[in-house]
Order: C-alpha cells, then sequence, then structure tokens
C-alpha cells in the first residue's frame, strides 16, 4: 500500500461538499445531491429515514457518491440520528449550518455513514488521460494511463 496516495487521496477530496448519492433497489437506482462531510475517512449525510434512499439502503447497503473528479463506491447504513451524533453535528454546523439548523432537529431525519471500498477517478497529465485507483478492500493504489 501506497500510504502517500491515500493521504494524497484525503487531500484531494476535502472535508466537505455537495456530493450526488446513488442507492439501488429492486433494479431501481436513484440520485441525489446530499450536504456530506469527510470524518476519519468516511463519508455522513443525514435525510428522512422515511425518504426512498433509506428504504433502498436497508435493502441493499451498496451506494456510491460522486464528488469532484471522484466516484466513490462503498456500504452505507443508518447510523443514528444527527443530534446524537456529535461528530457529525460539529462538521455539519461548520459546513452546512442552515441545514442543520432546517432540517437536523426533525423527528425522522438520520444520519448516514458510507465506508467505502473503492475511490477512483479521471485525470490528465501534459494532455494525456488516465485513472487513479485507491482500493480499501486490498489497501491497494494504481494509476492506469489511458
Amino acid at each position: 500500500m501506497d500510504n502517500n496516495s491515500f493521504s494524497d487521496l484525503w487531500s484531494r477530496i476535502g472535508t466537505h461538499g455537495v456530493m450526488t448519492l446513488s442507492t439501488c433497489a429492486k433494479s431501481r437506482v436513484t440520485s441525489r445531491p446530499m450536504s456530506v462531510v469527510v470524518i476519519g475517512e468516511k463519508f455522513y449525510c443525514q435525510t428522512d429515514e422515511n425518504y426512498l434512499k433509506c428504504r433502498q439502503l436497508r435493502e441493499n447497503p451498496n451506494a456510491a457518491l460522486c464528488h469532484n473528479n471522484f466516484s466513490i463506491e462503498g456500504k452505507c447504513r443508518i447510523i443514528g440520528k444527527p443530534y446524537d451524533t456529535d461528530f457529525f453535528i460539529e462538521a455539519m454546523k461548520k459546513h452546512f449550518g442552515s441545514a442543520v439548523e432546517r432540517w437536523s432537529s426533525l423527528p425522522t431525519e438520520c444520519v448516514l455513514e458510507l465506508t467505502p471500498s473503492l475511490i477512483y477517478s479521471w485525470d490528465y497529465e501534459a494532455s494525456k488521460p488516465y485513472m487513479e485507483y485507491w482500493d480499501f478492500a486490498n489497501l491497494s493504489y494504481r494509476k492506469e494511463w489511458k
């Protein structure tokens, strides 16, 4: 494993962003922009536990996020309520304060945690395309020129 490439990955992804969350169940794929915070190499967002994405995640925990030039695949689960998850609510207040004020105290609001299994991105060097892959299952990194 190339530890520098993993450290570089997290600095490139950053601490937060509006990311598109994709979920799937019963052959139906859905996507939705979400306010996401990155904490401890995991991705967190909040939503209503009655929404379609939560129903899909209960059936199929495989999910994906898209952020800038990154595709993030992993397992996603409900971990609790926003105000019961201190590290989450602190990060959300810092980056998405109005969302916290608007939604976090609603009784059916919940926190989703996505643990990545694979992150990949397209990029260019001297006008030549390549892809980078960070494989969390095998703790490996590779760069492939296209």
